[in-house]
């Protein structure tokens, strides 16, 4: 069969996306190395859609939870991952979770059976130089193929241990105890009036409980495929650099110097005293609905992280979009290598899908893949592609790694409410199902209005 697009990777998001193009009449080669002598180290099976980690596609709750609404999304838009999942589903109260075996089958029975596809079990080791092509290699993309990538983009590399600060929503901290302003005012020209973070200061006794908070702290260990990955020097882990000593961290990225606290005033200091160590936030999208803890990448298991951080004055209350993490992974600068349509800017024949560009987690991976199958076949039909709004959970996921994320700081993300256009005039218990109304209301007039998807 002569193909018209070609897949390369057959996780979640490369069977979404040759499922949606399929669907709609287009040859679809779908290339996938496990099973024609490739092979990654986390892989049980050569199966299509693979569940590699756990078996959960978390919340399915549309009405208050975002990764629910996605769900709904992708429902509405013939998926296969969630028709696939309901068929292998397993109890697990309000949280979608799948039987993972039954799951890989039922996936890859569809794509094999499916006239308009053709799965070939091969190694890509190139990007191609023409033809339509959407690379969903995901994670764990083969050296060979990343060396391509890297050539093609720039990049100076993309496989290490990522090691991804925690993420807080901003009308979560307390501004009575923090401030905004930047090291020696010094603030960039978007930055806010008054400066690009948001400082939480610590007193000397506050600061040694908390070092000490960071040693004693469960962590979470290296899987073992990932035991010979070094660290990305860009992001050491903070209980790391608090092991190097009491200090290291107050000379780090814990400096209280250059910032005066606005709450600390004296006779000496009217603008405020310097404090003796400080926890920064810098802005992560351009709403301004979240910010990430300045240096605080972090191995810590989850509950760690939240009962210690929340012991930082102004984040008592903290809500947590994201906490922090450590794993090999494989992703590209979505924001700066890809435009809108998750193109390639320097070889526009070819888009991205999947966690390689920089989403996280299963479902959003698959929405990513159909979205780029929905705009392949919107350009081979020859119509304009419009994406979902900003206010849809996909159209949400989408702005942020095509744009609207911090390109100099970007960092895999899942889907979140703090990544949708903000509701200011509604009180904040009622804000999650006002987000996923507006966002059903939103998405059912998108697809209305699509041509070349079916309501």
């Amino acid at each position: 069969m002569k193909h018209q697009v070609h897949i390369i990777g057959g996780g979640l998001a490369g069977s979404e996306a040759a499922w949606q193009m399929a669907q709609r009449g287009i040859r679809v080669r779908l290339s996938e190395m496990r099973g024609g002598g490739g092979e990654t180290a986390a892989h049980q099976t050569d199966g299509l859609a693979e569940l590699v980690c756990s078996n959960s596609f978390r919340s399915d709750d549309d009405e208050k939870n975002a990764v629910g609404l996605l769900h709904h999304e992708m429902r509405r838009l013939d998926s296969i991952v969630m028709a696939a999942g309901e068929i292998a589903r397993v109890p697990a109260g309000s949280a979608m979770a799948v039987d993972r075996d039954v799951f890989s089958s039922e996936v890859q029975k569809r794509l094999e059976n499916h006239p308009n596809i053709e799965v070939v079990r091969e190694k890509v080791d190139q990007l191609p130089g023409e033809g339509l092509t959407i690379v969903a290699t995901g994670p764990l993309t083969a050296a060979s193929l990343a060396e391509s990538i890297v050539s093609a983009t720039g990049a100076d590399r993309l496989a290490f241990f990522d090691a991804i600060a925690p993420i807080v929503y901003r009308d979560s901290i307390d501004m009575e105890k923090a401030w905004i302003q930047s090291r020696w005012n010094k603030t960039t020209i978007a930055s806010n009036e008054d400066g690009d973070y948001i400082n939480c200061p610590m007193t000397k006794e506050q600061y040694e409980t908390f070092v000490q908070g960071l040693l004693d702290a469960e962590k979470g260990e290296f899987k073992e495929w990932e035991a010979d990955t070094p660290y990305f020097d860009g992001c050491m882990p903070i209980e790391v650099m608090a092991e190097r000593g009491l200090e290291t961290l107050r000379y780090g990225p814990m400096k209280g110097v250059g910032l005066d606290n606005p709450h600390d005033r004296t006779e000496e200091h009217p603008q405020g005293r310097w404090p003796y160590a400080v926890v920064q936030l810098r802005q992560d999208n351009k709403l301004g609905t979240l910010w990430n803890m300045v240096g605080f990448q972090t191995k810590m298991k989850y509950g760690a992280q939240v009962e210690l951080f929340r012991t930082i004055p102004g984040l008592e209350n903290a809500e947590f979009a994201r906490l922090g993490g450590m794993h090999r992974n494989t992703f590209i600068n979505s924001p700066e290598l890809l435009d809108r349509q998750l193109r390639l800017k320097s070889a526009p024949h070819i888009r991205f899908a999947g966690q390689v560009t920089g989403c996280e987690g299963y479902v959003e991976s698959s929405a990513v893949g159909l979205m780029a199958g929905l705009m392949t076949a919107a350009e081979l039909a020859g119509e304009a592609w419009s994406p979902p709004p900003a206010t849809t959970a996909m159209g949400a996921l989408l702005s942020h790694i095509t744009g609207d994320a911090d390109a100099a700081h970007f960092q895999p993300m899942n889907v979140n409410f703090g990544l949708f256009p903000p509701l200011h005039e509604v009180k904040k218990k009622q804000r999650k199902e006002a987000y996923t109304s507006r966002a059903k209301g939103h998405f059912g007039e998108w697809l209305a209005g699509m041509a070349s998807v079916p309501a």
